[in-house]
């Protein structure tokens, strides 16, 4: 079956239409990350299927900007009277906010989510030594628990002694601008804002406790952004229990697209080398497919096209004669275009 063959099979099973919405995880110029500009793009989607009963949103995507979870989440509702997302595989940080913003999440088991704490990067953060023009991202948990390290493991509780430690960190990391911590704290309280807001939307409402543990878990309690987090410890663990198994005939039909998709995007390939796309050519153009929003009427892609070619450079190599300057093979590319199609 081909994908819009695929997307009707799902709506068929699921008594549904179907949104689906990938970004890349390829590393390099390929990788993508859910942003703003795709809010458009589904609204226009959403306008062609007009009202129904039930949407169901197709995500696979490793995380992005933290503010457009809120945004999608509610402007799908209004198009709906249930929400729900299919996980094929991965639904990552801001992936994962969206899901909890769903009245049901549909997982495989292969389908994972994860914490949704942040990194921030401003223009208060240190300077990257790598590369200068670029901001170090600092993790909102690591500075989080910094200071629960203080007042819960070293049992350091009064305001002076607290006042102390805040001192030394500001002390010990003077690249880091007293701003930067700001913001820090400023996105740690918005995130934790946006999950609760996300969770209040379904349309059957969560106990004030149930919200809590929920927040307080994947802002908090997991400890690592790499922390990646199966059906079975969502719903029973962390106590999500919008957490659906798809059953034998939905996961092979969600499987199958995920495929095509994989097949169409390069999903899950982890590494870029410009010597291999190139190949044994000397100089070529390619396209790539970065993102894609897909419903069984019309279809949308984020497509990037790259230039390869072979040149040469010159690197100093020392002699016993002194420095000399030798020319070196290496692939050359460039972004050639890139935007919504």
């Amino acid at each position: 079956m081909d994908k819009k063959q695929l997307i009707q099979k799902i709506e068929k099973l699921r008594n549904s239409k179907v949104i689906t919405y990938l970004t890349s995880d390829r590393p390099g110029p390929v990788n993508a990350r859910i942003a703003g500009d795709i809010i458009p793009i589904i609204s226009n989607q959403l306008r062609q299927i007009g009202k129904v009963e039930n949407i169901d949103l197709f995500l696979y995507s490793t995380g992005g900007d933290t503010l457009v979870p809120w945004r999608l989440v509610s402007m799908i509702r209004e198009y709906c009277n249930t929400f729900s997302v299919l996980i094929p595989y991965k639904a990552n940080s801001a992936a994962t906010m969206i899901s909890l913003g769903a009245d049901e999440i549909v997982m495989t088991d292969l389908s994972e989510l994860s914490p949704i704490d942040p990194s921030t990067a401003n223009v208060f953060n240190p300077q990257d030594p790598q590369n200068p023009a670029n901001k170090i991202p600092i993790s909102v948990e690591d500075v989080m628990a910094y200071f629960d390290l203080a007042k819960n493991k070293f049992g350091i509780k009064s305001d002076e002694d607290l006042t102390k430690i805040f001192n030394k960190f500001v002390e010990s990391n003077p690249q880091i601008h007293p701003l930067a911590l700001g913001n820090v704290n400023r996105t740690h309280n918005l995130i934790r804002q946006l999950a609760e807001r996300l969770l209040k939307s379904h349309k059957e409402k969560l106990r004030e406790e149930e919200i809590k543990k929920i927040v307080d878990y994947f802002t908090e309690k997991l400890y690592s952004h790499q922390y990646f987090i199966g059906r079975k410890e969502a719903k029973e663990d962390l106590g999500v229990k919008t957490v659906i198994e798809a059953d034998k005939e939905l996961t092979q039909a969600i499987s199958d697209l995920h495929e095509e998709y994989k097949k169409e995007m390069g999903l899950g390939i982890n590494v870029w080398n410009p010597e291999m796309e190139l190949g044994n050519n000397f100089q070529i153009k390619k396209d790539y497919r970065i993102a894609c929003i897909e419903s069984e009427k019309l279809e949308n892609y984020f497509g990037v096209s790259i230039e390869f070619k072979k040149g040469q450079i010159n690197i100093t190599q020392q002699t016993p004669q002194g420095p000399i300057q030798v020319p070196q093979e290496q692939v050359m590319w460039k972004v050639v275009g890139q935007g919504w199609r």
